[in-house]
This record gives C-alpha cells, structure tokens and sequence, in this order.
C-alpha cells in the first residue's frame, strides 16, 4: 500500500478511503501518529545538543502538543477549504488519508534518522525526495477526498488551507505562550 500511495495516489486513497473506518479509530489513530512522530523526535534529541534548539523541538511532550494540533487543524482545513472549492469529501476521508500520509512520514522518518548516521549528506538529498513526493501524495489525497476534477482545485484547496493553518498556528501559539517556543518574550 506505500508503494502504491507513492505510485498511483488517487488509487491508494480510493482503497483507505474505501476502508470505512469509524471516526473514534480514525482519531485515535491520528493521536498515535502524533505519538510516534514525538518519540521518533525524542529518540534523535539523544544526539543531539538540545541547548540551542527552541522549546517546542526539546520538549516531546510540547512536541506532541502540536505535532497533534497541527494534524488536527491540517485536516479540518483541508476538508472545509476543499468543500468551499465544491469539494465532496467526509471529514473521515480526509482524516483517514492525512492519518495514513503522516504513518507513511513516520516510517520515513525513521529511515532519515539510521541514514543522518551513515551518510548526512545523502540523508539531506533523500529528505527534499521525500518531501516533494510527500507534496505530490497529498495533492492527489485532497483531489480524490473531495472527488474535485483536475489537480488545480487540490493545489487551491492546500493554499488555502495553508493560510487558514497559519491562522490556526498563531490562535495555538497564544494559548501555549511565544515563550515555551523558544520566542523571546521581552523584545
């Protein structure tokens, strides 16, 4: 199914979509993911100096905070965005397709992070691939989720999103407070 989410995307999210999964293991799942993402980020602060890295990235718990938040707010903005633009999607499909997109950035992840000891430099090039493959996956999710007819109206749906997301990021940086996130407070 990985291999096929990054070959024929539109296909892949035919079939997770297809799964039917209820919305109470769709957020669980979600809130796994999130987990993962935070020890997979806490396991590579064992090698690294945490001293000059902000708050938010030193601290696993901050970290899933809002790598959770930041799932959350991805999907609703994707599904409200995509239904503003005419889009057909249930919130469960897009949950489930950015559940599976974020499982599939874990794995690769944990590739990046054996392949940062072998070889940083090569581990750097595989990290832009992965991105921009990443990039390309979640186009075609958003176009199949909400059924939209060409690619253009998944791009408009992102960009849209996004704006909405930078919204939400600034909304989740007063609640937590600037100074947990490394941003100095007394400029």
């Amino acid at each position: 199914m990985a291999l096929e989410t990054i070959t024929t995307p539109r296909s892949a999210a035919k079939k997770i979509i297809g799964l039917y999964l209820s919305r109470d293991v769709l957020w669980s799942a979600l809130a796994l993911v999130a987990c993962v993402n935070s020890l997979i980020n806490g396991a590579f602060l064992f090698f690294v100096d945490t001293a000059s890295l902000p708050g938010m990235v030193s601290n696993p718990v901050l970290f899933f905070v809002i790598t959770a938040g930041l799932l959350v707010l991805s999907v609703h903005a994707f599904y409200w965005t995509g239904r503003a633009l005419g889009g057909q999607a249930d919130l469960g499909d897009v949950l489930a397709l950015m559940v599976w997109l974020h499982a599939l950035q874990a794995a690769a992840q944990v590739v990046l992070f054996v392949l940062a000891f072998l070889s940083p430099n090569f581990a750097q090039f595989l990290s832009f691939g992965i991105n921009v493959v990443a990039l390309w996956v979640i186009v075609n999710f958003i176009a199949q989720a909400h059924r939209f007819p060409n690619l253009l109206y998944a791009i408009g749906t992102i960009v849209l999103a996004m704006v909405g997301i930078a919204f939400g990021l600034v909304i989740l940086a007063g609640l937590i407070g600037l100074g947990t996130l490394g941003v100095p407070t007394n400029v």
